[in-house]
């Protein structure tokens, strides 16, 4: 298996591997699984400020991770927000392992401070994973989010990823 930056020829695949964590799962709280065209979207505006992954297993993609904004105001600019998804099957394979120590060490280069992971309850396998890869609990938003008829609670953890006390660069 390989990591590598993601283009806009990776969107239907990435799409195809979130959709049932849209359609079947409270994993996302998206309604409807974004089309191709959107993938493609999310990827490019990832990868200008943040970065966006993909996982090839054989050629083929079979996951991937992305950093984002973890809040819109000015003093937020350093935190972002991370997620990864696997295709169906792939958990406990090391693939999310990789894809995200590969985002953790580029969201570094680029300047970022902390790394925010939201991850619906219950969901042990993804805190599992941020809790290998040194997240820490940050809090819960309780019944924050309604869908499939219940209401679910969110954790955060985050993990520092510059702990340097000066002033800090801006994010590139």
């Amino acid at each position: 298996m390989i990591v590598r930056h993601a283009t806009e020829y990776d969107a239907a695949a990435c799409a195809a591997i979130y959709a049932p964590y849209v359609t079947d799962t409270a994993v996302s709280f998206e309604s409807e699984p974004p089309s191709e065209a959107e993938m493609a979207r999310r990827i490019a505006a990832a990868e200008r400020t943040h970065a966006w992954l993909v996982l090839e297993d054989e050629g083929r993609v079979v996951g991937y991770a992305y950093g984002g904004p973890f809040a819109p105001r000015a003093a937020y600019r350093w935190a972002c927000e991370v997620s990864v998804y696997l295709e169906s099957g792939r958990r406990r394979t090391g693939g999310g392992r990789m894809l995200y120590e590969a985002l953790l060490t580029r969201l570094t280069e680029r300047g970022y401070r902390v790394a925010m992971g939201g991850m619906t309850l219950p969901n042990e396998a993804s805190a599992g994973l941020h809790r290998a890869l040194g997240f820490e609990p940050a809090g819960v938003y309780r019944r924050v989010g309604y869908k499939h008829g219940a209401w679910h609670d969110v954790a955060w953890m985050q993990r520092v990823l510059d702990d340097e006390d000066g002033p800090p660069r801006e994010p590139r």
